[in-house]
This record gives C-alpha cells, sequence and structure tokens, in this order.
C-alpha cells in the first residue's frame, strides 16, 4: 500500500458535491508570457513586410492582441498613393466579410432576447422567398442554415461584393424574381453573401432598425463606420487593385442593404478591442457578465456548427501543417495537427483584404488589414501565431483538478497495488467491478509496480476536464500513468480507470512530488 501525506487543503469540498462555487477555471501559469512576445516583435514586424511586398500591398496595418488589450501593432506602406498617407493602426480599412460575425452576433443578441429563434423558418421574416426551394423534399430554410452557410444558397463572392450599396427595394425585388440554390438546405457548407444579407434583413424586420444601428448599439464600440464618407478623409483607406505591374483604385461603394454581409470599416485599433470581446468569453468561469452578449453565446458563435474541408501545406520552416476547417456564427474554425483551435474570419472585396485569428486557450490573437484587392492575408497570420506560440514559447492554460477528482486520486492511490478492501470503499461506480474482477486488478497493478520499482512520488491530478484525468507514479526504474474517469452521477464515482506504464509525452505537464511519499 502506498501511505501519502498529501499537500493540499484538507478542508476540500465533500467529494459528492458539485457546486458553481466550487469550480476553478483554468488559468496562465507563465507570468513572463507578454516579455517573451515583445522579444520576438521583430521578427513578426519582418514577417509582415516581406509578405506585403511579395503579395504587392499598397498599405497594410496589423496588430496583436495579448490577454485582452492591442499589445503591438504596426503597419507599412501607404492608404493613400496620390497623397503617400502612411498606414498605421488607426487607418481606416473596409473589412469586407469579417462583418459576418458582427451580423450574426446581433442574431444572438436577439436570440438572447427571445425575440426570435435560431430554427425559425426565414420565410417568417421575409416572407418573398416562401416556397422557394430545389427540389420537393426540401426542408425549409432557418436562420441557422443562414448563420452556417447551410442554407443551399451558390457561392457568390464576385457577384456580391459588387451589390454592397444595393437598396432594401433592390434586394426585394432580387428575392421576388426568384433565388436559385445549389444545393438543398442543412446538407452542406456553401458560402453565402446572399444569406447573410438576408440575416441583416431580419434584424431590421426584428428591431424595427437598420442593421448597421442595431450592431453599432449592441457591440457599443467605438472607431467603426459603414459608409465611407463618414470616415475622416486623413483615415479613409483607398482600395486598389495589382495589375498590369501597377496599382488602379477601385471604386468605393456606399453602404447598403448588403453592408451585413461586408460593409463594416474600422481600424486595426478599434477592430483589436472587438477580438478581445470574443477573447474575454474564455474560458468559462463564474465572473458576473459585463459585455453586451453574454459569453456564452459568444463561445456558441466559435463552435464548428458546419464542416468545411481538411487543408494540408506548410510552415515556411518547411514543417507540415494540417488542418481541419469549419464555420460556426459568422466565424471558421479550425484545428490544426497540434492541437490548437483558431478562430476568425477573412474579408476581401475589390481595393481590400483582411483576416484575423484568435486562438483562445491561448489568449492570444492577431489581425491583419491591406488595401489591394482580394488580398490573401490568412497564411501570414497563421504563421505569425506559430511563431508566437512556439518562438515565445506560450502555453495554454492550465486546468485545474478538480476537488473530486482530487479526493478520488487520494482514495484510490491508497489501495494500490494489492486492492485491498477496494470493493467496500465506496469510491467506485456500480459497474466498476463488474467490467474489472478485483483479482485481475491486483494481478495487473502488482505486475507494473514490480516493473517500476519502488514508487517514490506521486504526481499531481493533471485533469482533461472536470471529471476525468491521470497522474503519475514515479519509480525508481519506470514510471506509471494512472487514468481514471468518473461517473455523472452524485457522488461521483471512479466508472473507469486505466494503468499502464508512462510514455514521455505524459509528463508536459508532470508536477513532482505533489505527494510525497513516507517511506
Amino acid at each position: 500500500m502506498i501511505t501519502t501525506t498529501v499537500l493540499v487543503p484538507t478542508e476540500t469540498i465533500f467529494a459528492g458535491s458539485q457546486n458553481i462555487q466550487s469550480y476553478l477555471p483554468p488559468t496562465f501559469n507563465d507570468k513572463d508570457r507578454f516579455a517573451k512576445i515583445q522579444a520576438i516583435l521583430p521578427e513578426i514586424d519582418e514577417m509582415y513586410k516581406e509578405y506585403a511586398e511579395k503579395n504587392h500591398f499598397p498599405g497594410y496595418a496589423y496588430g496583436i492582441i495579448v490577454d485582452g488589450q492591442l499589445a503591438y501593432s504596426g503597419g507599412g506602406g501607404f492608404i493613400d498613393l496620390e497623397k503617400r498617407t502612411p498606414a498605421t493602426a488607426k487607418s481606416m480599412f473596409r473589412i469586407a466579410s469579417m462583418t459576418k460575425s458582427f451580423t450574426a452576433m446581433a442574431i444572438l443578441r436577439l436570440r438572447d432576447e427571445n425575440k426570435l429563434k435560431l430554427d425559425d423558418p426565414v420565410d417568417i421574416y421575409i416572407p418573398e422567398i416562401k416556397n422557394q426551394q430545389l427540389t420537393e423534399d426540401a426542408p425549409i430554410i432557418t436562420i441557422r442554415d443562414l448563420l452556417t452557410h447551410s442554407a443551399g444558397l451558390p457561392t457568390d463572392d464576385p457577384w456580391a461584393d459588387r451589390k454592397l450599396n444595393d437598396t432594401t427595394e433592390e434586394f426585394i425585388a432580387l428575392l421576388k424574381k426568384g433565388v436559385f440554390f445549389s444545393n438543398t438546405p442543412g446538407v452542406a457548407y456553401e458560402y453565402s453573401n446572399l444569406g447573410y444579407t438576408m440575416l441583416g434583413y431580419i434584424i431590421k424586420k426584428v428591431t424595427g432598425v437598420s442593421f448597421a444601428k442595431f450592431i453599432d448599439e449592441t457591440i457599443g464600440l467605438n472607431g467603426f463606420s459603414w459608409d465611407f464618407t463618414n470616415v475622416p478623409a486623413p483615415q479613409l483607406v483607398h482600395g486598389y487593385r495589382w495589375i498590369d505591374e501597377s496599382w488602379k483604385e477601385e471604386e468605393l461603394l456606399h453602404d447598403g442593404v448588403f453592408g451585413a454581409m461586408g460593409g463594416m470599416i474600422t481600424s486595426v485599433e478599434a477592430f483589436s478591442r472587438y477580438a478581445a470581446l470574443h477573447l474575454s468569453a474564455w474560458p468559462p468561469r463564474n465572473d458576473p457578465e459585463t459585455g453586451r452578449l453574454k459569453r456564452s453565446s459568444i463561445r456558441e458563435m466559435h463552435q464548428p456548427w458546419r464542416f468545411k474541408e481538411l487543408v494540408v501545406d506548410k510552415y515556411p520552416d518547411g514543417r507540415e501543417r494540417a488542418v481541419t476547417s469549419a464555420y460556426g456564427y459568422g466565424l471558421n474554425w479550425s484545428r490544426d495537427d497540434q492541437g490548437r483551435v483558431f478562430v476568425g474570419h477573412s474579408g476581401g472585396l475589390p481595393g481590400f483584404g483582411s483576416n484575423w485569428f484568435i486562438l483562445p486557450e491561448y489568449g492570444v490573437g492577431v489581425v491583419l488589414f491591406a488595401n489591394v484587392t482580394y488580398a490573401p492575408t490568412a497564411k501570414v497570420n497563421l504563421d505569425v501565431l506559430d511563431k508566437l506560440i512556439v518562438a515565445a514559447q506560450l502555453n495554454p492554460r492550465h486546468l485545474p483538478p478538480s476537488n473530486v477528482l482530487k479526493e478520488r486520486q487520494n482514495a484510490l492511490v491508497k489501495l494500490l497495488p494489492d486492492w485491498e478492501n477496494a470493493e467496500a470503499s465506496g469510491i467506485f461506480a456500480d459497474n466498476f467491478f463488474l467490467d474489472h474482477s478485483i483479482s485481475f486488478l491486483k494481478q495487473e497493478t502488482i505486475n507494473q509496480f514490480a516493473n517500476a520499482g519502488e514508487i517514490i512520488s506521486v504526481g499531481e491530478m493533471i485533469p482533461e476536464n472536470q471529471l476525468r484525468g491521470h497522474f503519475i507514479l514515479k519509480g525508481e526504474k519506470s514510471d506509471l500513468r494512472i487514468s481514471f474517469a468518473l461517473s455523472p452521477e452524485n457522488p461521483a464515482l471512479i466508472q473507469q480507470y486505466q494503468i499502464k506504464e508512462a510514455e514521455k509525452n505524459d509528463f508536459h505537464e508532470y508536477r513532482e512530488h505533489r505527494f510525497q511519499i513516507q517511506k
């Protein structure tokens, strides 16, 4: 039997209870995060500069968001080639489809206020599309279908990009003429600007005010505009197209009904506050709500609601990168082959290209604006984020073990290796000894302990979530990994258990001597 001295408070909450007050959110353990990032900022500057030159950006501006604030910004080139006005973090770029998350956020605000439901048929609010469908058995299009680009509408970037200044009357006339579909609703992802224009119109039908006004009032951030005529001339970014080895200025369109899909104008400085709002939704916690949208609703936007694709490419240093992507509500979601989750969106219009990403579990984000037609901005932002994490050695938040996990660990350790009186211990769920015989458990554990040698220390519990995790027994000859999962009943009991020799990657969060072995 292993006897232990537990170096944790003894007045823990009884293992049978789980309540809001006992929840501990994950936190960053590295106090030097920002200093490490500062050290590599010159390399980040050079990455953006080289990429901008390679892709013929007349001007560009970028920002690095860390722990809820714009930690660093930069830029290069010009926002007006004729006047040679430098691009800065205060320059006002049209951000195109990055607008979509604002429209989605406004829809969720109305949902939270019980003014609509995400599964409402769209024709409740837009009767002009009633009975328009590809097949006889096609389901009715819902608001959720529009949010996730699942309404069966065709990809329409070139067409819709020239319609920003269309009026509501022109939009309704378009719908009355009939809409053509590429799929039936609910079966596939296909990006649709028309779909997000419909969402903007739904906002107007529900609230009685334009989507732009409602978004401004809902999000409540300064530094955003919808019509270029409202932007001070020294800050207004002019858009260009690179053609015949020179830049040709693109026409700026006025605000119209299609603006809900891509009409917003803002600066890196202002947009960083919006990115920080999204980062502030993580992690789930007990703090009072302070934003204009519930944190849970923002996190809902970040979920992968509709699968898109798997892409394989490379980082600048030659490492292969495989990314699975999906669409949330007005936002792209992706997970790379290292398990890192990215949330954000790109934008492209004649004269402009933009992108932003946040890594919720790392508390960092990047934003890049450029003023050339369909500027490819996503790849360099992914490369910059990888650089931040790898070179600055950033780690995701560390989830502390719940009280019930620690208490079950303490009790389990005392039973090893002979499992004496285990059935009477009260820490195992009803299924446990039906799935694992005492004789098998005892023999397996004794064999593993023999291979490991004398147990020197017991590592702290490394949680996967509130009810599942593992810990390391450090032995003289080798180390053992013990993992277990708890049942959902009250009290939560051990329903699953495994012991095996620890592998090298089991030690990335290993804390030696959390428990000290008494010899």
